[in-house]
């Protein structure tokens, strides 16, 4: 496991060059049993990401590497991953951000099956994402016009939960998750929230139904390490909260 390795910025000039080393757990499945560290120096600039310190590993010293990544904005959450032994998406993690006296360790996210290097196999994450019936339910036709309205008020119930990515690096933080491979986890309960809390849906207590099984809201444990993972900076600790007061009132 890589040890956590304190943060701590470092002021640089922008444009000069500096020698990061990266130790990255490696697996091969077709050539390893086990995982193993492997490290790579690069030169970055300190305005550079940890995702540009990947590129430049793949394209120029190792094609082999492996990883996911899309956008490169902080918007489709493909590229989560543990930097330093917390969860954080590659391209929006400075390399200056980051205590550069020290190597940066860069690992899979856990909680999921390793496929190869930083890839994880996201199945099991999107199947408790579906069961929780993410989409909007509505049993009536809208009134005047093709729109279903909503005020501000209604809206802002449920804002925070609607930034979710599915990156899962919530999920991947969380203890529970780690240990009970049955557990929904904090992004589908984030998910369902959405919903639950949406005056256009009809279908909340169905949703509210499936979270109070026993491996719904009432294993999380309230550990924080999911709000503090988000990218998103979502309220998750508080949105699962929500769902069991939803729960114990019969209604959202």
């Amino acid at each position: 496991m890589a040890q956590v390795v304190e943060d701590a910025p470092v002021s640089s000039d922008p444009t000069q060059t500096f020698t990061v080393t990266l130790i990255i757990r490696r697996f091969d499945p077709d050539a390893d049993t086990e995982p193993h560290w492997q490290d790579f120096d690069v030169e970055m600039l300190p305005t550079e990401r940890v995702l540009d310190a990947l590129h430049k590993i793949k394209w120029e010293t190792d094609g082999s590497l492996t990883f996911r990544r899309s956008c490169a904005h902080g918007i489709c959450g493909s590229d989560a991953m543990r930097i330093n032994g917390r969860n954080r998406l590659a391209c929006k993690t400075l390399i200056k951000d980051l205590d550069i006296s020290k190597p940066i360790y860069v690992e899979a996210i856990k909680g999921l099956p390793l496929e190869k290097d930083l890839v994880v196999d996201m199945e099991p994450f999107f199947e408790s994402y579906r069961e929780v019936q993410p989409f909007l339910v509505a049993n009536s036709k809208p009134g005047a016009g093709k729109e279903r309205t909503q005020s501000v008020a209604d809206r802002e119930v449920f804002d925070d939960t609607t930034k979710c990515i599915l990156c899962a690096a919530c999920t991947s933080s969380c203890p529970v998750f780690w240990t009970d491979g049955q557990y929904f986890g904090p992004a589908a309960i984030v998910n369902a929230h959405r919903f639950i809390f949406d005056s256009r849906d009809d279908n909340a207590q169905v949703r509210l139904d499936i979270l109070n099984d026993k491996e719904g809201v009432w294993r999380c444990r309230t550990t924080f390490n999911c709000t503090e993972a988000c990218p998103r900076g979502i309220q998750i600790t508080k949105a699962i909260a929500e769902v069991k007061q939803a729960i114990m009132r019969g209604k959202p």
